[in-house]
């Protein structure tokens, strides 16, 4: 008597089988489609923003390329570009931290990062503004 593994199960035990296959599939395809949602998050979005211009409250500061930044256009750049690949808090996540990247890196090395991106970030250099990445890249220079 030649059986195969399946002809020895009854229909409840394969009814938990198939059951447990498709709910498999489902969790499989969930999976891939957040990972394509959220790779698609770090891609480059354009958002206008008052490009650099100091308005109302918006906080100054200093930079180690001597010119003054905008903190708040800076941030809202960053929340508007940044934000789903180096969170909130710029701790990271899919891309680097950068809470103290201003310790690590010159403004011309940040600039020319958002500039020209690399490492699995893109390029912002046609996306964003000169002003906006300059402002961005002293805010981020300041992180330190």
């Amino acid at each position: 008597m030649n059986r195969s593994l399946w002809e020895t199960y009854d229909n409840n035990t394969k009814n938990e089988v198939l059951s447990a296959m498709v709910k498999s599939k489902w969790i499989m395809g969930l999976m891939a489609l957040t990972l394509a949602v959220s790779l698609s998050a770090c891609g480059n979005k354009k958002e206008e923003t008052n490009n650099g211009t100091t308005t109302g409250n918006n906080e100054t500061t200093g930079n180690t390329s001597g010119g003054t930044v905008d903190a708040a256009a800076a941030e809202t750049v960053y929340k508007a570009n940044c934000i789903s690949c180096h969170a909130v808090d710029l701790a990271g996540g899919i891309g680097p931290n950068l809470q103290k990247v201003g310790g690590k890196l010159s403004v011309a090395d940040i600039t020319k990062r958002i500039d020209e991106g690399g490492g699995g970030m893109p390029a912002f250099k046609g996306t964003l503004s000169d002003t906006d990445i300059a402002n961005l890249a002293g805010w981020l220079g300041s992180m330190k």
